[in-house]
């Protein structure tokens, strides 16, 4: 059912209003024509009874005022519709010296009736046209909605999606040409940024094994040192380029097996170095790729102690992985959009390349696992992994 401020339903109420003025006006007309034309019949009525001496009735009474006042000179007529009883009215017609009045009743209750019979057929009608507009208006309501569908599934980086628009010219079909034009430029834009990544990593890296074989011939030194951590921050950065471009090329796949959780999370933050403390409740096994897993996890405790701050908490229960920092949360860019490449967010959040998150975001999509981020509410980081 759509909800009632769709466009389904305010087509509809846009055509009941429309119908209901429509009727209105109709009926008002229907009903001064037929008043008009029945006072214009009792006229007749009480003219011809006064000129052929046909009493309208056996004693009229003495005149109304209103009528008094219409008669002019001797041997005119004049006509007066007395409806001071709306029940009962009158239609009289008089001279100087003789006066008659008609019963109007009978016409006053046509008239009623033909009123009422004009609201019953508008009603009518109003109950039929209204579901007739609603269903009409379903067709271009489900046709945006579809467009909708698309443009959100756009959003989410499903860049494959299209709205099958067909042919036809109007607005419809043009928004959602626009939205398969708008899907198909950011396809072939974001195919061209992640070639250009790929060739940037694969061209970098044989300069840069250069390097690595280099530094390790320098000579012992302070200078030796800088240079050497400098490279393999370079090297670091090169084999990230080169894993986001196979995620991005799709070529990954997973290897599963069974992983007791509680004793693999603790293994991989000690292959980090770095310190976490690791809360196991139970003993959860996941069938899942390790290696990938391995890596995703070790992206979060490192992004945790680059970014946030200590102490680090990797808490484990069912098949959710939860790594928690005490530093000033995530920003709020990376809630609403997820991690980007070269973007860390806030500044407070450190700096860096950005990768790291993107990375544990795509091994994830690997393994058909879920990762979520969020701000704990006393404060730090919190990345969730909810593995199948």
């Amino acid at each position: 059912m759509a909800p009632w401020r769709s466009l389904r339903w305010q087509i509809a109420a846009l055509v009941a209003v429309a119908s209901g003025v429509v009727a209105l006006a109709v009926g008002l007309l229907v009903h001064r024509s037929t008043l008009e034309r029945s006072l214009s019949l009792g006229r007749d009525r009480a003219v011809t009874a006064l000129l052929t001496d046909s009493p309208g009735t056996a004693d009229p009474g003495p005149l109304p005022a209103a009528l008094a006042a219409r008669i002019g000179a001797p041997g005119a007529y004049a006509t007066w519709y007395d409806d001071r009883d709306p029940d009962v009215p009158w239609m009289w017609a008089a001279t100087g010296t003789r006066a008659v009045k008609i019963d109007m009743g009978g016409d006053l209750r046509n008239v009623r009736a033909l009123d009422r019979h004009i609201v019953l057929a508008s009603l009518g009608v109003l109950g039929l046209v209204v579901p007739l507009a609603a269903l009409a208006a379903e067709l271009p309501n489900r046709r945006l909605r579809r467009v909708a569908r698309t443009a959100r599934r756009v959003a989410d980086g499903d860049l494959e999606a299209r709205t099958s628009a067909g042919r036809g010219g109007d607005e419809i079909t043009g928004i959602a040409a626009a939205v398969d034009t708008m899907a198909t430029a950011l396809h072939d834009r974001l195919r061209v940024e992640q070639r250009f990544t790929a060739d940037v990593a694969h061209e970098l890296r044989t300069p840069l094994m250069g390097l690595v074989t280099s530094a390790e011939l320098l000579p012992e030194g302070e200078a030796t040192d800088l240079v050497r951590d400098r490279v393999g921050v370079l090297r670091v950065l090169v084999e990230n380029l080169l894993e986001i471009s196979r995620l991005d090329a799709g070529a990954e796949s997973a290897d599963r097996v069974e992983v007791p959780l509680g004793r693999f999370a603790g293994d991989c933050v000690h292959r980090t170095g770095l310190a976490a403390e690791v809360t196991v409740h139970g003993d959860p096994v996941a069938v899942t790729d390790p290696r990938r897993l391995d890596r995703i996890l070790a992206n979060l405790v490192v992004n945790a102690h680059r970014h946030g701050s200590a102490p680090v908490e990797v808490r484990v229960a069912d098949t959710t992985i939860t790594v928690r920092d005490h530093g000033p949360g995530f920003p709020e860019s990376l809630l609403a959009e997820g991690p980007q490449r070269f973007r860390t967010g806030a500044s407070e959040r450190g700096r860096g390349h950005g990768l790291g998150l993107t990375i544990a975001a795509g091994q994830a999509r690997v393994i058909g696992a879920r990762i979520g981020f969020a701000n704990d509410p006393d404060g730090g980081a919190v990345a969730t992994v909810r593995l199948s």
